[in-house]
């Protein structure tokens, strides 16, 4: 039977690569996203009678079961991953932050991943050999200066997965992460709170790289079919994982230098 994939945040960057990928390896893909327009632009890139979209926002706990029991019945009840991957982009010191601001970050980027997990879960538990992949970020390993509340949700997002990754074990699904540092996504246009900068601008001056989100694709792939549970894309990831491990004074002295030259 053709296995499936649900991907939240679908109708572009990773959720999009993902769904390209997923689909051209034989896969079902149910598509989320609560942007139509973009979802459409998914599917016209994925083989025909092989995706379904639905429109809704991760932190409508209805228009999920209504999204979820749709795609059910499209997929066979199949639901062999369920990609947690929609998020929003948010910078700038937690001064500069609204309420507002935050209240929807928190919302979507964390409230909707759970919200994904609990309501997916009897069907991932109906699927053997199911997975649950929840894209968490770089900021989900060390938070560091202007993304305080974005990191938050990412911690958040890897706490949730490692006490899934022992809670679902004996129903049989894995959970895993995915730990994207600046991936080439829209999300990068997003401004910082307090400048007047792009996320783009602030990586490019940094000097940090921006890692094409087909490399992201593929991780997704290695994560479901792996071991790993959570798994590192692009180098500045990698870098902050092994310095976040073994060299965690000197990752922090880095940080408060960034902080005092924001």
């Amino acid at each position: 039977m053709t296995k499936a994939i649900f991907i939240t945040g679908g109708g572009s960057g990773i959720g999009r690569a993902v769904a390209v990928l997923f689909a051209a390896r034989g896969w079902r893909v149910g598509l989320a996203d609560v942007n139509a327009a973009g979802m459409a632009e998914t599917a016209a890139l994925l083989p025909a009678g092989m995706a379904t979209c639905h429109v809704m926002d991760v932190r409508d706990r209805d228009a999920w079961k209504t999204a979820l029991a749709d795609f059910a019945q499209a997929s066979g009840g199949r639901m062999d991953v369920l990609f947690n991957n929609a998020g929003i982009a948010a910078g700038g010191p937690l001064a500069a932050n609204s309420f507002d601001e935050i209240d929807r970050v928190v919302g979507i980027n964390l409230m909707g991943v759970v919200n994904g997990a609990k309501l997916g879960y009897p069907y991932l538990k109906a699927t053997p050999g199911s997975c649950l992949l929840n894209t968490s970020s770089a900021a989900g390993i060390y938070g560091g200066p202007g993304i305080g509340i974005y990191a938050v949700t990412k911690f958040g997002v890897r706490a949730l997965t490692e006490s899934l990754d022992s809670e679902w074990a004996a129903d049989g699904i894995k959970v895993r992460t995915l730990m994207p540092s600046f991936i080439d996504t829209p999300l990068l246009a997003a401004g910082m709170a307090g400048s007047n900068r792009t996320v783009r601008e602030t990586v490019v001056e940094g000097g940090l790289e921006i890692t094409p989100v087909q490399e992201v694709a593929q991780a997704a792939w290695d994560a479901v079919h792996g071991d790993r549970l959570h798994t590192p894309v692009g180098k500045t990831a990698r870098r902050l994982m092994f310095a976040a491990r073994w060299m965690p004074g000197g990752l922090r002295r880095s940080m408060k230098k960034r902080g005092l030259g924001r």
